[in-house]
């Protein structure tokens, strides 16, 4: 192996604990849904259920019991061994920077089920930590002055993806939208990486501290914050600035723009869709217990439902229940330039119905903040809004025309 191969290493020390606990959740709930439908069945023969209605018992809860018990009792040995053992791994192994590929999966993995790795401690749970020039910013290494400026463009990613996604190709040329404006306007970007299966509240509540410590830390004073945030990534940031500022934090005071790359405010139907699997799946008692299969998906997949923001939409709340929207409304903040940059896959001349179909994954109107109700429209200018033709969710991040606009905005 190359010395070069060594520095990105795909797996980590960490990492085999962590598939150790991810294996043993996964056969623990695949016996509970075995068991669910065994009862299921028996139920309809009028046999007696066990502790709970999904139980089943006598000789056969007894079995269902053991192989639980026993895969729970070998995982957390394994677990406790691998812990053990991680800091000889490590010195071992070689620590370098991480590849592309395992930083991708990790994304994609918290995405889809971050918010029970976080529960269980996994390994594989990302924390929240800001990166700027490559490095991960820290109190005890903080850039140096010639390093950076007072211009800081936070720049957050969506659902399922991570800081280093923001560098991406067209036409076999490398893009980041961040370092155009850098080099412009002489931004100094500095990347959120999250765990993306959060809540998003959570996740704006953990934004608005790190922007706290990030202003008072920062290596020169800062005279202006800026944010580019992608898809669920704008959720988070309209979340933030309201914690920020019911926690009378410094840092909103400094924000002059926000640039919001399809964004979805008002939800995403791809989610509602999820959600009508779980009450199709539940309607019957032999399909009710793989109901728990839709139910893996992450609080943060779960928020995209309506574009929930605040604690007080998910608190209280069975997030897999159907409801209409209940949402808080959260206006657009007072004082802050916004900006919306919404796709469409269709072409500009296409049908108005193909156009409203958005991205593939945002419809235009949520992008663009407008809702059937008044009362819950975002406003933006009309000269802050973009439509980007004939381009995905995902291109939105590697278009020319989306940076020249972003930059036009921003150079005013």
């Amino acid at each position: 192996m190359s010395a070069s191969d060594k520095s990105r290493q795909h797996w980590r020390a960490s990492d085999l604990r962590a598939v150790t606990l991810l294996a043993t959740q996964a056969t623990t709930a695949v016996t509970r849904m075995a068991e669910g439908v065994h009862q299921s069945v028996w139920r309809t023969l009028g046999a007696p259920s066990g502790v709970t209605p999904a139980q089943t018992r006598g000789l056969t809860g007894l079995i269902y019991q053991s192989i639980t018990g026993v895969t729970q009792q070998v995982g957390n040995g394994v677990a406790t061994a691998l812990t053990r053992l991680e800091p000889l791994l490590q010195r071992i192994e070689s620590q370098g920077e991480e590849s592309m590929e395992r930083a991708a999966l990790l994304a994609a993995l918290n995405g889809v089920m971050g918010d029970r790795l976080q529960a269980h401690a996994n390994p594989l749970a990302t924390p929240m930590t800001l990166r700027c020039n490559n490095k991960m910013l820290t109190k005890a290494e903080p850039p140096t002055a010639t390093e950076v400026t007072g211009k800081v463009l936070i720049v957050i990613h969506g659902l399922c993806m991570n800081d280093r996604q923001w560098t991406s190709q067209h036409a076999g040329l490398p893009v980041n939208h961040a370092e155009t404006l850098g080099a412009a306007l002489g931004y100094t970007p500095v990347y959120v990486r999250y765990n993306s299966g959060l809540h998003v509240s959570e996740n704006g509540h953990l934004l608005a501290q790190q922007l706290d410590h990030l202003v008072h830390g920062w290596s020169v004073p800062v005279t202006e914050l800026s944010v580019l945030a992608h898809s669920m990534g704008g959720l988070v940031t309209r979340s933030a600035l309201a914690s920020a500022t019911a926690s009378a934090l410094a840092w909103p005071a400094l924000l002059n723009n926000i640039v919001f790359l399809g964004t979805p405010h008002h939800g995403s139907p791809l989610e509602r869709a999820g959600n009508w699997v779980d009450v199709i799946l539940g309607s019957t008692p032999y399909s009710r217990p793989f109901a728990k299969l839709g139910q893996l998906r992450s609080a943060g997949i779960t928020d995209l439902r309506y574009g929930h923001v605040l604690d007080a939409d998910w608190q209280g709340h069975d997030r897999f229940r159907r409801k209409p929207d209940s949402r808080v409304h959260l206006p657009l903040p007072v004082g802050v330039a916004c900006f919306a940059v919404a796709a469409t896959t269709a072409a500009k001349r296409s049908p108005v119905a193909d156009r409203l179909l958005g991205d593939g994954l945002v419809p235009l109107h949520s992008a663009l903040g407008q809702h059937d109700d008044p009362k819950r429209c975002l406003h933006f200018a009309a000269d802050h809004q973009y439509l980007a033709y004939r381009t995905s969710h995902l291109a939105l991040l590697s278009s020319p025309a989306v940076a020249q606009q972003v930059l036009a905005w921003l150079s005013r």
